[in-house]
């Protein structure tokens, strides 16, 4: 593979046959891993979908004719008032 110039970093080409492999689509984030000099393990990062599936398991209802709205959650970010305590993440 060739390292190529894209904007101010640098890309690589990920042949077809790697790409079905690890079952990659546009947006997939990698996991490089220096195996050896100048080798590296490429591995999928599924972090993202075992997020998902954590909150899928915890089956929470929502309540009846519950629609979210990105622009109204957007607007109200995290601009908490004292009254407010912000919700601790989980590890």
């Amino acid at each position: 593979m060739q390292v190529a110039k894209w904007g101010n970093s640098l890309a690589v080409r990920l042949p077809k046959k790697l790409v079905d492999q690890l079952g990659l689509k546009e947006g997939d984030k990698l996991e490089l891993v220096s195996a050896q000099k100048r080798k590296v393990a490429v591995a999928r990062d599924n972090a993202r979908e075992e997020a998902l599936k954590r909150l899928l398991a915890t089956n929470w209802p929502i309540p009846a004719g519950y629609k979210f709205d990105r622009e109204e959650a957007h607007e109200r970010g995290w601009m908490l008032d004292e009254s407010q305590v912000r919700p601790k993440r989980r590890a």
